[in-house]
């Protein structure tokens, strides 16, 4: 072949079009922009709900510790034991008591009965009656009180177990086996990992928008986005004084995996409202602390694009610089990185 031909066939190759040696870049999307929610994120920390610190309503030698530091206890399982010997005696003389004074009061109800059934039929003087309603009065005062205290010894004695207000995990044990527990020392701290909230310090503007009912959210670790119920909002009544911020609490759903106190997360507050370009989470890259997209242009050439992201709303994610109205976005990045390497050995 002369080398006139093979320039030829160079020439006619450099001037056909890039689209015919296209390879599918997989779906795409014209890019228009929407009306977003305009937020801002803040940093937040994890605390429990519930969270107690066990007190000895009762004195007694610690006979019993059940739980330790990192244990799980259900709700009403017993943590601690003691010594109840002092405790059942008083209860014991407290049953008896209130039994004679039961018994006291049922033969004076009926000597009463008697001297009313007499008087009715006009054999006593009204000084007898008044006599047996007096000491039917007295005997069920003496009742009531017994059982009153029959009710206080009982509750002493139910004090010397203690149980587990709810279920939750210990973290903290001041008792050992063996010590005397006097009437409201420290036995053991423990919360609850089923009831979790998010605290977060807010700027003034922020806190009165959200005072106004706007729209908060959670951002956990993991990338998930939870909405937070207006009722579920407490916003303090009152702004520390360094800061002028206002704290808020946000009681976060049960049941949520992997999240426990003192943990850092972050909670957005839905501020207003933007134009934006909403793309398809998938179609971001992200390398390192660099996000960029695939497009296409309108010779059917693939670019890698760098652009700034802004917040998540839902599976999309909001483009705050980068595109334009327009621009053809490739959602497969794995196809066009492929195209993209292609183009780069021909």
């Amino acid at each position: 072949m002369s080398k006139t031909i093979v320039t030829c066939l160079m020439l006619h190759a450099l001037l056909i079009p890039f689209s015919a040696f296209a390879v599918d870049a997989g779906p795409s999307l014209s890019l228009t922009k929407t009306t977003v929610p305009e937020t801002r994120i803040f940093n937040a920390t994890l605390e429990a709900v519930h969270k107690t610190t066990v007190s000895a309503q009762t004195s007694g030698r610690i006979t019993e510790i059940n739980f330790d530091v990192d244990d799980y206890v259900k709700k009403g399982a017993v943590l601690v034991r003691l010594g109840d010997k002092e405790q059942r005696s008083r209860l014991s003389s407290a049953e008896s008591n209130m039994k004679e004074a039961q018994a006291n009061a049922e033969q004076a109800e009926k000597e009463y009965l008697r001297t009313k059934n007499i008087f009715e039929k006009k054999l006593v003087a009204k000084s007898s009656l008044d006599k047996a309603l007096s000491e039917k009065k007295a005997a069920t005062a003496r009742l009531k009180s017994s059982r009153a205290k029959m009710d206080e010894a009982r509750e002493q004695w139910e004090h010397t177990i203690v149980r587990a207000p709810y279920s939750g995990i210990v973290v903290k044990r001041f008792v050992q086996l063996g010590e005397t527990a006097s009437i409201g020392k420290a036995l053991m701290t423990g919360l609850s990992l089923d009831h979790l909230r998010a605290v977060v310090d807010l700027p003034q503007d922020v806190a009165i928008k959200v005072r106004g009912l706007a729209a908060m959210f959670a951002l956990l670790p993991d990338g998930s986005q939870i909405k937070v119920a207006s009722k579920d909002v407490t916003v303090f009544p009152f702004a520390e004084e360094q800061t002028h911020s206002f704290r808020a609490r946000l009681i976060l759903p049960t049941g949520l995996p992997d999240l426990y106190p003192g943990m850092m997360i972050k909670v957005g507050v839905e501020v207003g409202q933007s134009e934006s370009m909403l793309v398809p989470a998938a179609a971001v890259v992200l390398r390192s602390e660099v996000a960029a997209v695939y497009i296409e242009d309108a010779e059917g050439k693939v670019l890698f694009r760098q652009v700034r992201v802004g917040s998540r709303v839902g599976e999309n994610i909001s483009i705050l610089a980068g595109l334009m109205p327009g621009e053809k976005l490739l959602l497969d990045p794995l196809k066009a990185v492929t195209v993209l390497k292609a183009q780069r050995t021909r």
